[in-house]
C-alpha cells in the first residue's frame, strides 16, 4: 500500500473515532478523564513525544519491549502477528489485537483498537509518522553500537512510563551481575566466532553487529575480523571457519527462528572442515536459542537469558 493510501486510511479511521467519541456520553466522560491525565515527555530514537503516564491500552511491535513489559507485569493489548517465540506464545491468543507483522503495520486494526501508546523499533521505524497520526508513538530502537547502555535507557524509559522504576532497577542490577560473571569467564576462554545459518548458507557477525554483545560487552575475543556487520552479516564459507579456527562457535539458526523448513544448523555445520576446528574438538559449539537471539533481542528477561547462554557455553 502506498504511503498516501495509508495516510488516507489513518485519517479516515481517526476521524471516525473522534466522531464516535463526540456522540457518546460514556466517551465524553472518558475524554474528561483523559484531559486531566498526566503526560510524560519521552525522548526516543525519533524525537520527543508526550505520552500518557501508565497507559492502559498499549500496542508494541518490538518483541524485546513485549518481553520487558511481560516481565514487569504490564498488560499489553496489541502485538504483531506471526512466529512468536515460545516464551511469548501466550500473546498469540485472540485476546490480543493483531496489529500487523513485526515489519508491516495493519493501520486499520491499529486505528480501530484506539491505543493509548504505540511502541516501535528498527523493523517498523519507517512508519513512525503514520502511526503517530493514530496515537502517541515512540521508537525504542536499541543502538547496536552501544547495546547494553541503549538497552538500559530503553528499560528505564519503560519504567518511567509504567511506574515500574524500582522493578527495572532491580532487573538491571541482576543483568549487570550476570555480565560481570560472563566477562570473567570470557577472559581466558579463547576466541569466538558468531555464525548464522539460513537456507544452508552461512553468515558471520562481528563486533558492533546485532549480535555483537558477545564481543563488545561480554568480552569474547573475536576469532576473525568480520567486515560486514549489517542485518545479514558477512557471507562466509566452511573454509573460512576452518581457517579462522575459533575456540568457540556461537550459532544461530535463522530458519528455526522464523519457522522456515530447512536443515538444522547442527546438520549444516556437520562436516570435515568445521569438525576440525578447536571449537568442535573441544565440544565448544553452542547452538543459541534462535528465537531469543534473532527475534526478541533486548528485553529484560531475554537479555539475561542471552547472556547466561553465552556464560554457559564458556564454562561447559
Amino acid at each position: 500500500m502506498k504511503n498516501s493510501v495509508r495516510i488516507s486510511v489513518v485519517a479516515a479511521l481517526s476521524a471516525s473515532a473522534l466522531t464516535l467519541t463526540a456522540c457518546g456520553g460514556t466517551a465524553d466522560a472518558g475524554n474528561e478523564e483523559a484531559g486531566s491525565a498526566t503526560t510524560l515527555p519521552v525522548e526516543h530514537a525519533q524525537g520527543t513525544t508526550d505520552v500518557p503516564a501508565n497507559p492502559q491500552n498499549v500496542f508494541t511491535f518490538d518483541l524485546g519491549v513485549l518481553d520487558s513489559l511481560d516481565n514487569l507485569g504490564v498488560a499489553v493489548s496489541g502485538v504483531p502477528q506471526g512466529n512468536l517465540p515460545e516464551a511469548l506464545d501466550a500473546y498469540e491468543s485472540d485476546d490480543y489485537t493483531k496489529i500487523g507483522s513485526v515489519k508491516e503495520p495493519d493501520f486499520e486494526a491499529i486505528a480501530a483498537g484506539a491505543p493509548d501508546l504505540i511502541i516501535i523499533s528498527g523493523r517498523t521505524a519507517d512508519y513512525y509518522d503514520e502511526l503517530s497520526e493514530i496515537a502517541p508513538t515512540i521508537d525504542l530502537s536499541v543502538d547496536q553500537a552501544a547495546p547494553i547502555e541503549s538497552f538500559k535507557e530503553v528499560s528505564t524509559t519503560l519504567g518511567r512510563i509504567f511506574e515500574k522504576e524500582d522493578d527495572v532497577t532491580e532487573r538491571l542490577t541482576a543483568i549487570d551481575a550476570t555480565i560481570a560473571d560472563t566477562q570473567a569467564n570470557a577472559a581466558d576462554a579463547g576466541t569466538g566466532l558468531i555464525v548464522l545459518t539460513s537456507g544452508g548458507e552461512l553468515t558471520a557477525y562481528g563486533a558492533g553487529s546485532r549480535f555483537g554483545l558477545i564481543h563488545d560487552v561480554l568480552g569474547v575475543e573475536p576469532a576473525a575480523e568480520v567486515t560486514e556487520d549489517g542485518t545479514h552479516g558477512q557471507s562466509i564459507s566452511f573454509e573460512f571457519i576452518a581457517e579462522t579456527n575459533p575456540d568457540h562457535l556461537f550459532v544461530i539458526d535463522r530458519d528455526s527462528a522464523i519457522g522456515e523448513s530447512g536443515d538444522a544448523a547442527s546438520a549444516v555445520l556437520d562436516n570435515e572442515l568445521v569438525n576440525g576446528t578447536n571449537a568442535a574438538s573441544e565440544d565448544n559449539i553452542a547452538y543459541l536459542d534462535a528465537a531469543s537471539w534473532y527475534l526478541v533481542g533486548y528485553g529484560l528477561s531475554n537479555v539475561e537469558a542471552m547472556i547466561s547462554s553465552v556464560n554457559d557455553a564458556l564454562t561447559s
